[in-house]
This record gives C-alpha cells, sequence and structure tokens, in this order.
C-alpha cells in the first residue's frame, strides 16, 4: 500500500479507537456542589480563598492504586508461560518468529486437554486480553489449555493482525504461522488435536474467521467477538469502509467464492456483537451469520433456507439466535444490547471489555465443549 494511504489508514484507525471503551477511571475530587442561590449570593469578604490546591483524598488514592493490572497469571491458579514460535519462513521474511503465552490450568497434568486459541484485537496483548475476558479462570474450572498468539509492533504499529489480506505475505502468512504453532503446542503437550477451538476480537475475530475458513480440519469450532463479515475487504482502506458498514455484497456469494462449500466439512461457530458498536458495525455480525449458516449448509448458494431449525429468545440484554441441526446446535448469534466494541461480561478495568451483558467467555466455553472435529481425510484449502 503506498505510504500516503497507509498514513490515512491509521489516522483513520486512530479516530475509530478513540470512540472505544477506555479503562474507568477514579473520580476527581468534587469541589463542593454550588446552590441554586450561589449566583446571587455574595460571598462573604473575610473568607479568603486557599492558597494551596486540596490535596486528592486518600480514599480515591486508594482506589486508582487497586485499579493497577495484575499479570495474567496473578489471579489465576494454573501456569503462565510466555515464549516464541518459529514458523516456516513466510513471503518476505526469512525469519518468522510469533511471541505467544501459554496458560496451562491447575489440574495440566491431564492427558489430551482441549485447547482453546484466543486472538486479540488492536492495541492488545496476550495479557491484556486473559485478563479481559478471565478465560484462565474457566480453564482452571474445567481443564482446558489456553493459547495466545500475540501480533508483534513490527508487523503492526497497533499489534493489528492482517485479517483483511490473505496474502502469503500478510494475513494469509499470519494464519499459517498461527496454524503451525497450534500443531507443535498439540504435540508438545499433549493435547487433544479433535478438540481445538478458535475465539478472537474484533481484528483477532477477523483472522479467526480466516483460520476457520481456510484449516477446517484444525478447530473443531470457533467464535468471533465484534468481528467483521469474511471475505469482501482487500486493503485496510476497504477494512475501514466494511467495518463501519459492512459488505454492499451478498455475504452466501462471499463465501462462495472463497470456499468449495460441497466439500467443507462444516464449522460450528458463536457470534457476539454489541448493538451499540460503533467500531464495528452490528450489520457485520449479521453478515457472518449468513455466511457460517452458508458454510454449515442451513442455505443454499441463492440464500433459500434447506434445513435445520432457527430458535429466538429475547433476554434482559440482548437476543440470543440458535440454528439447530438434528438436536444439536452449530450456530449460534447474541447481539448484546447496549454494548459498544468490547468484550461482553469481562473486566472492563482492561480497553475494549465491559462488564455490561452476558459473561462471552462463559457463552463460547458452553458451546464449545460440546463440539469435536474427528480428524478424518479433509484436507485445508491452503494445503490441498
Amino acid at each position: 500500500m503506498p505510504k500516503s494511504l497507509t498514513k490515512l489508514w491509521l489516522r483513520g484507525l486512530k479516530r475509530l479507537v478513540a470512540t472505544q471503551l477506555t479503562p474507568p477511571r477514579s473520580p476527581k475530587p468534587r469541589t463542593a456542589a454550588r446552590s441554586v442561590g450561589a449566583k446571587t449570593a455574595k460571598p462573604a469578604a473575610a473568607t479568603p480563598r486557599p492558597a494551596v490546591k486540596p490535596r486528592t483524598p486518600v480514599k480515591a488514592r486508594a482506589v486508582r492504586e487497586s485499579r493497577v493490572r495484575p499479570r495474567a497469571s496473578a489471579w489465576a491458579a494454573g501456569k503462565w508461560t510466555r515464549s516464541f514460535h518459529s514458523a516456516p519462513p513466510a513471503a518476505g521474511r526469512f525469519v518468522n518468529h510469533l511471541a505467544y503465552a501459554l496458560y496451562l490450568p491447575t489440574n495440566a497434568t491431564i492427558a489430551r486437554m482441549p485447547l482453546l486459541v484466543m486472538m486479540h484485537g488492536c492495541q492488545q496483548s496476550a495479557e491484556d486480553f486473559a485478563q479481559g475476558t478471565r478465560i484462565n479462570l474457566l480453564a482452571d474450572r474445567y481443564g482446558f489449555a489456553v493459547l495466545y498468539p500475540e501480533q508483534s509492533k513490527t508487523a503492526h504499529v497497533h499489534r493489528c493482525w492482517h485479517w483483511y489480506e490473505e496474502s502469503a505475505g500478510s494475513g494469509g502468512g499470519e494464519a499459517a504461522s498461527v496454524v503451525s504453532l497450534v500443531r507443535e503446542i498439540t504435540t508438545q503437550y499433549d493435547l487433544d488435536p479433535e478438540r481445538v477451538y478458535l475465539a478472537g476480537m474484533s481484528a483477532g475475530a477477523g483472522l479467526a474467521a480466516m483460520l476457520a475458513v481456510k484449516y477446517p480440519s484444525v478447530f473443531a469450532a470457533v467464535g468471533l467477538h465484534s468481528g467483521v463479515v469474511f471475505g469482501d475487504a482487500n486493503s485496510g482502506i476497504d477494512a475501514m469502509d466494511i467495518m463501519r458498514r459492512g459488505s454492499r455484497k451478498d455475504p452466501v456469494a462471499l463465501i462462495d467464492a472463497s470456499v468449495d462449500v460441497a466439500r467443507y466439512p462444516g464449522m460450528p461457530v458463536v457470534i457476539v456483537h454489541g448493538e451499540l458498536d460503533s467500531v464495528v458495525s452490528k450489520v457485520n455480525a449479521e453478515q457472518l451469520t449468513t455466511e457460517f449458516l452458508r458454510l454449515n449448509r442451513f442455505i443454499d448458494a441463492n440464500g433459500a433456507w434447506r434445513n435445520g431449525e432457527r430458535r429466538e429468545e429475547t433476554q434482559p440484554d440482548g437476543v440470543m439466535t440458535d440454528y439447530v441441526k438434528n438436536g444439536r446446535r452449530v450456530v449460534r448469534s447474541c447481539i448484546v444490547r447496549g454494548l459498544g466494541h468490547a468484550w461482553s461480561g469481562g473486566d472492563d478495568t482492561v480497553p475494549f471489555h465491559s462488564a455490561k451483558g452476558p459473561d462471552a467467555s462463559a457463552m463460547l466455553w458452553e458451546f464449545f465443549k460440546h463440539q469435536r472435529r474427528v480428524q478424518a481425510a479433509v484436507q485445508d484449502e491452503t494445503l490441498a
């Protein structure tokens, strides 16, 4: 991309990020409230104004100090490891190191545990994503490992994954590196290859969608939180436009152009999106749902319903829609009422996470634990 377009895209990204959630701050000490009659009342002449600004109350200071974020492993009982994976060389990269964090729960001695791969969003690190989603606490409770691939600032100044470019030197190369990492970790720790799950937030959801579409034999199910419709954006400028308004193209046509649906083995999915998301419009969630209904063959190439059942439930914090086939929930969509661009039911002291709405982490695991990818003779599209 020319430098001028790159600068334009980065300026646009900064404007969008400015609208996202920021960590709550301790309230500043309030001065005495003015009464209604204060405008007409004359101040006492003998009362001098204080020459020194009042100090911050001890109580307010304590609140600020309590919000200093601990490391991701500080509030979970298992083992947190930081390392690098040497992935196969990518286009333009002879050395291709992918940073990651791995969380092993307290019962990590159990063989053949499931693995959940968590893809962070822009301006996030592995620690941020772990703390904000609280997924490690669920790992301790239910006994699964959690892998956090981490984008480097040298690859993208804001740590965004290149979900909008499928070339080997960009998003496609990043996806291949993540798959290489997943395979190595699964083998090294004797994890269950039939129960590898994938979830992402925002740009991480974008790359997770690419991974789910291109590598269906690796993952048993995927979760997309605040994600963008798949298969339309081809540049940073395209990405910004589609994030705001969704795709102008038919989602069914987009997915059919990306994969041979007749050969695709299907991919269970949970799609979560904030109703008030001003960074990634919720129309993207609707279009993603249509794409995965097509991938799981609920609808045909014309968008007409083929089989299965649709169940919708309106709840106090949003609308939940399940698509069921043969008694099995395959696609779930959740639009969270009042939520912006943030992880639902998360730790709102961490940017891009909100306490508002249902616990997205718990929702994902409840869905994932019923899914399994039977290792069959199904080749990934990129490896065929």
